[in-house]
């Protein structure tokens, strides 16, 4: 993977998944939810419309990309994807799996439950369910 600039926050939070061909897919480090976050690898953007026209439709496409992956794997009963950046100003797009039976269901995870992280184990099985991801694009 190649060097690129997370926002600390980001860093403190989440684990790096891969890489798809525009973003770098985290994972939220909460093992309440399968939830992952989008970054665009372009610096110094907090907006979607900042990035060139070409750039904000293949962010769209990875992020469809990325729901329908999640959604099948984990069978969510609804996707939340959602780019907020009140805290975090760089551009990232979370996408949360969402189950009726949750701990925070039907109201948003933010600051619902403490956070969990994953363990050693939990975390390497998540690895290994998304590798088929990043396997498609090489």
């Amino acid at each position: 993977m190649e060097e690129f600039p997370l926002n600390p926050q980001l860093e403190k939070d989440c684990v790096v998944l891969g890489d798809l061909p525009l973003c770098r897919v985290l994972l939220m480090n909460d093992s309440s939810y399968p939830w992952c976050i989008l970054v665009p690898r372009v610096t110094e953007i907090e907006e979607l419309f900042q990035l060139v026209d070409e750039l904000q439709i293949q962010v769209a496409l990875e992020s469809g990309i990325l729901s329908r992956y999640m959604n099948d794997l984990f069978e969510a009963d609804k996707m939340n994807v959602a780019a907020l950046g009140n805290k975090v100003r760089q551009l990232h797009i979370h996408h949360v799996v969402r189950q009726q039976n949750d701990a925070a269901w039907p109201e948003p995870v933010w600051g619902k439950v403490p956070a969990q992280a994953y363990s050693d184990d939990e975390l390497a099985e998540m690895r290994e369910k998304f590798q088929p991801l990043f396997d498609r694009f090489g």
